[in-house]
């Protein structure tokens, strides 16, 4: 703040994306609070995890009432569990939703506007072509990352952490295992390790664009890290080129440098890096100078003065900043002048004396007796008493009312789940077409299918698709008028679509829904299916309540991550690749990267394998297949295992997910 953000965000004990940080209790939370708006700074807290129906009883509940009182300037998140109890809780409370909501087009934005959100943190993934189209269109404020980590990941879309070791990034402790080495053949051995971004040539032009907000992610960094950071953003917003900054910043905190490869779109191996020897190193000579930039008060906030004085009457000032106004008296009465008389310039010199506090003035009125004398301390007395009063004023808190709600939900009986199948390709599902209920297919094969069967054909919106919405909207009206009824929608992006094209939509991998809050919000927005996030353990979403269909991942290569870049790309280009790579880890377990849509998917090494555990499933509507790179006769093989309730494989070859331990 001292060098010069307009907002920080933060987060509290519990449910945030930094659970591993200090954070800050109530208490901090408002001692913060107020020193954030004494000085004209917002503050935001971070709410921007995954919550369990036990924690929105508890846990969200506390915390939004914390932040009601602690009155801070919005909420940041990301489950719309957490977001339609906080709409409930405290209507008048703005909030924001996270970059791990994935929003990535204009369909998304209008999406979160239609909610009630304020603002949209962007996914870090666009580039300036689509930012500024997203922006040029919005209904709502923009928010985009310029400076900080770069997750390999979508944000909100990844499951790498819990799956390898039930830390989960949706729930704020990823363990980072990406950090790790993972080689594509012929690639860097660390190919899902990206550089920081640094947006700091390019906020000119964000600013253009219309952006209202740049977010830099200093978090869990050091303070000096967090001042070069914010420093070099405001330099560049003021077209002050400071190399010397820039190359402190660097030292301070990166992983070989910085990119910008999304803003121009140049993708590629240039973007990735990893934390060497070198960089840890050039920290410690740095430090000393750049905390200079914060150690002193910076003059944040504004005040216009009125001082009045006459002859036989003590001295009054009036002082207004940022919309609040104090008034105080002297104590000493305004004498007539034996030598030299009070001047309005001898005052302005004692108003303007403003130092070691967070304001300056913008304006000085005098209304003085002529000939009159008064002693200078009398008036800087009266100037630290007017500080202290708009001091008071400034720091109290907003009035957010807060009511607490019964999140309990109605949880319907089943019987006789459906089987479900999703198959990366047409020809995997003719082998076992007339055995399940529901064929999920992409955009791309979905035509097949429906020509076939449109009543049974579920067409799956990609998980992202950047700059593409008025293709993937062209595409679901074809098939819309091809007899094709249902959508399978990962984000609010592909549900804003789904329903312009008047589809019925099933919320399907990555929508995260995890708790009953969730569930209704999906049901509000028009969910008749949803596949539960596969992150629950297999009690957790038996409870999960509404009454829509609900349905599991019983089969399948779970994608643990879905990327942009690609990183196949850092060994072999598409015309080597085949289509057929994988990543490999320090301990050689093979991970399989396949592609489609214009993203990259990285695939569990192992399947999840339930047929012999279906009974434990039984509380679900339906059990999804989820068939990525087998073949059509691996398709039908599995399928059949599952209709006769086979015992499990080698335990080497499959994996219960996450469906018995859970994410912390």
């Amino acid at each position: 703040m001292r060098c010069g953000a307009h907002a920080v965000y933060l987060g509290g004990k519990v449910l945030n994306a930094r659970r591993n940080a200090g954070n800050f209790s109530l208490e901090e939370l408002k001692s913060a609070t107020e020193y954030c708006h004494v000085r004209g700074t917002k503050v935001y807290l971070t709410l921007n995890t995954l919550a369990s129906d036990a924690e929105l009883k508890n846990e969200v509940q506390c915390a939004v009432r914390d932040a009601c009182a602690a009155g801070v300037d919005a909420l940041i998140v990301q489950d719309m569990g957490v977001f339609r109890l906080a709409k409930m809780c405290a209507p008048t409370m703005p909030l924001h939703a996270s970059t791990q909501m994935s929003v990535h087009t204009l369909a998304g934005v209008k999406q979160l506007a239609e909610m009630g959100f304020s603002r949209a943190v962007l996914a870090r993934e666009l580039s300036l072509d689509e930012i500024e189209y997203i922006v040029k269109n919005s209904p709502i404020d923009i928010e985009v990352f310029v400076h900080g980590a770069l997750c390999m990941c979508v944000s909100g879309q990844c499951l790498m952490s819990a799956m390898l070791g039930s830390r989960s990034a949706n729930r704020g402790l990823c363990a980072q295992p990406c950090r790790l080495p993972f080689a594509a053949p012929d690639g860097t051995g660390n190919d899902l390790s990206l550089k920081d971004i640094s947006a700091v040539d390019y906020l000119e032009r964000l600013r253009e664009i219309g952006v209202k907000s740049f977010k830099i992610e200093g978090r869990m960094k050091r303070p000096e890290y967090v001042a070069a950071a914010v420093t070099a953003c405001r330099k560049a917003l003021k077209n002050e080129n400071d190399d010397v900054l820039r190359d402190q910043l660097r030292s301070v905190f990166s992983r070989s440098g910085f990119t910008h490869g999304y803003l121009t779109g140049e993708l590629g191996r240039d973007m990735f890096g990893i934390r060497r020897k070198d960089d840890v190193t050039a920290a410690a000579p740095v430090l000393k100078e750049l905390a200079r930039l914060y150690e002193k008060e910076t003059p944040r906030v504004g005040v216009d003065f009125m001082f009045c004085a006459y002859e036989g009457e003590t001295a009054s000032l009036s002082a207004k900043a940022a919309g609040k106004s104090a008034f105080v008296l002297g104590e000493v009465e305004a004498q007539p002048a034996q030598n030299v008389p009070l001047t309005q310039e001898k005052v302005s010199q004692q108003l303007e004396k403003c130092g070691g506090t967070p304001f300056f003035v913008n304006s000085i009125e005098t209304d003085i007796d002529d000939n009159i004398s008064l002693p200078l301390s009398s008036i800087n007395a009266l100037r630290r008493a007017a500080f202290d009063k708009l001091y008071e004023e400034l720091k109290r808190p907003y009035n957010h009312g807060f009511g607490a709600i019964n999140v309990e939900n109605y949880v319907k009986k089943v019987k006789n789940p459906q089987f479900f199948a999703r198959f990366s390709k047409f020809e995997q599902a003719k082998a076992v077409w007339e055995n399940v209920e529901k064929i999920i297919l992409p955009l791309s094969q979905a035509q097949k299918s429906a020509e076939k069967n449109a009543a049974k054909t579920v067409a799956e919106i990609p998980r992202v698709f950047f700059g593409k919405e008025d293709a993937v909207l062209e595409k679901l009206c074809t098939l819309k008028q091809l007899g094709v009824e249902w959508a399978a929608c990962s984000t609010l992006d592909a549900v804003y679509l789904a329903k312009k094209a008047q589809l019925r939509i099933m919320l399907s991998m990555g929508s995260n829904v995890f708790n009953s809050l969730s569930a209704a919000q999906a049901e509000e927005l028009g969910a008749e299916k949803i596949v539960l996030s596969p992150e629950l353990t297999l009690i957790q979403a038996s409870k999960v309540g509404g009454k829509s269909e609900k349905g599991l991942i019983v089969y399948g290569k779970l994608p643990l991550m879905i990327t942009r870049n690609c990183p196949i790309k850092n060994g072999a280009d598409c015309a080597h690749c085949g289509g057929k790579r994988h990543l490999t880890d320090r301990l050689g377990v093979q991970f399989p990267v396949v592609c489609e849509n214009g993203y990259s998917q990285v695939l569990n090494s192992r399947p999840i394998y339930m047929a012999d555990r279906l009974d434990e499933t039984a509380f679900t509507d339906f059990n999804l297949l989820w068939f990525t790179d087998e073949s059509a006769e691996e398709c039908k093989q599995v399928l059949e295992k599952y209709m006769s309730g086979a015992p499990a494989p080698d335990t080497k070859e499959f994996t219960r997910g996450l469906y018995y331990r859970g994410v912390e």
